[in-house]
């Protein structure tokens, strides 16, 4: 049990602190999910809509001690990478050949 003020202070501080962080992290996951769904459907304009949200999530988490901002990075650069291998499927289809 913390006995100075300073030391109650902190623990206040670490209390308020800790749940705002696990509130903000909670939001990016449930955001990953919503968008990992979306990408499995395969509706590449909500999947854009929902990347769109997630980066600015991340941008914000990153920015404070939530999150590190490589750690934002990195997942932003991974889901980007499911998301533009969803926009490329339709044109990989195959061409008929022509005589």
């Amino acid at each position: 049990m913390a006995h100075s003020l300073s030391a109650k202070k902190r623990v206040r501080q670490n209390v308020r602190r800790k749940t705002l962080n696990r509130s903000r992290r909670s939001q990016v996951k449930t955001q990953v999910k919503r968008l990992e769904a979306v990408l499995d459907e395969g509706n590449v304009a909500t999947a854009e809509e929902q990347f769109r949200t997630l980066v600015k999530k991340l941008d914000k988490t990153g920015t404070t001690s939530t999150m590190h901002k490589k750690t934002a990075a990195r997942k932003k650069s991974r889901l980007a990478k499911k998301l533009n291998a969803l926009k490329a499927k339709p044109a990989a289809a195959p061409q008929p050949k022509q005589a």
